[in-house]
């Protein structure tokens, strides 16, 4: 099991730098960035000065799109920051949520993502790619082969995370969920002829140790971000869909909307409809003991990587925690 941390950009870059370096000493192996430009700094420069500050903590966007970069200026970062990283970069992709609808614009279709994943892929490798109607090579690449992350819920998602992508990233700390989610792209996969012997498995999910009260305050805005994807899911297949589970849909039935101005703020205002089993189910919540238990259930589920989305406050608190008491259980 590897451990991750996530940032969405909205602290000092001193801080970032030392929380990194933290991480880093305590035993994660990736730090991961939101990608949304408009609601937080661009996360591709403060990559770079984390990874001028470490010298072994792996990062990439969770999620980028491919909607709001041209497609060559995307894989020349990717590329660059590879070269200078010594490879520590990967990439996390999905359709594109706050970063498209902060600009007006909806979320890109899924073959579109996967064309982006290979487009990228090429690039980085070194490969000439022809899409949009041109071409790209960057003649200074170092051929590194980028793995490429899909985030995915609904099936046509999950299809696709299978046959195009070197990892699932699932948005949940629920085993039950998570091996839902993972087997429908694992078994897409296979059918598709890949071996997924090494397929990565991705939770990502807030966290607290201590109190449940203060947790689940700390940490209500997660199922209602969650929520989006749910809704949009909602309305193409149906509440009562046999594809999608009821436990992972039923929760949204109360939303009345969400404003991306307050994306995965824990003080936002339309955190009404969020109950306290559903915030218990999505999060990891409570003494370290429950962390470990349930890090461990998500592992039997097929998790390879555990990802903390580091925004909840006490976050020095929490990676040290973590650092002392759970990933020991993991080594």
């Amino acid at each position: 099991m590897d451990f991750a941390i996530t940032f969405k950009g909205d602290i000092s870059p001193e801080r970032t730098v030392a929380l990194a370096k933290q991480a880093e000493v305590g035993g994660f192996k990736y730090a991961w960035f939101f990608d949304s430009h408009v609601l937080w700094r661009d996360c591709y420069v403060m990559m770079a000065l984390c990874m001028a500050n470490t010298s072994t903590l792996k990062y990439g966007p969770l999620v980028t799109n491919p909607g709001v970069r041209e497609w060559s200026v995307a894989a020349s970062i990717f590329a660059a920051l590879s070269v200078q990283s010594g490879n520590r970069f990967e990439v996390g992709l999905g359709r594109g949520d706050s970063s498209r609808r902060m600009l007006g614009k909806k979320p890109m279709t899924v073959a579109n993502m996967v064309a982006f994943a290979d487009a990228i892929r090429g690039m980085v490798r070194g490969d000439k790619v022809e899409y949009d109607d041109t071409e790209a090579e960057f003649p200074w690449a170092n051929g590194y082969e980028m793995p490429v992350h899909i985030a995915a819920y609904g099936p046509k998602a999950l299809k696709a995370a299978g046959e195009a992508g070197d990892g699932l990233v699932i948005q949940l700390a629920d085993p039950g969920l998570v091996r839902y989610f993972s087997s429908q792209a694992i078994e897409a996969g296979e059918a598709a002829g890949r071996d997924m012997s090494n397929y990565q498995i991705m939770s990502a999910a807030p966290v607290w140790v201590g109190d449940m009260k203060k947790a689940r305050e700390q940490t209500r805005w997660f199922p209602a971000m969650v929520g989006n994807h749910v809704a949009d899911i909602v309305e193409k297949y149906g509440m009562d869909s046999p594809d999608i589970p009821q436990s992972f849909t039923a929760y949204i039935e109360g939303r009345k909307g969400y404003d991306y101005h307050e994306h995965a703020d824990k003080d936002a205002e339309h955190l009404d409809f969020i109950t306290e089993d559903i915030v218990d189910s999505f999060g990891i919540l409570g003494p370290v003991e429950a962390h470990v238990e349930k890090i461990k259930e998500l592992e039997a589920a097929g998790v390879t990587q555990f990802n903390i989305y580091l925004m909840c406050g006490e976050e020095e608190r929490i990676v040290a925690e973590y650092a002392e008491h759970v990933i020991p259980h993991f080594q």
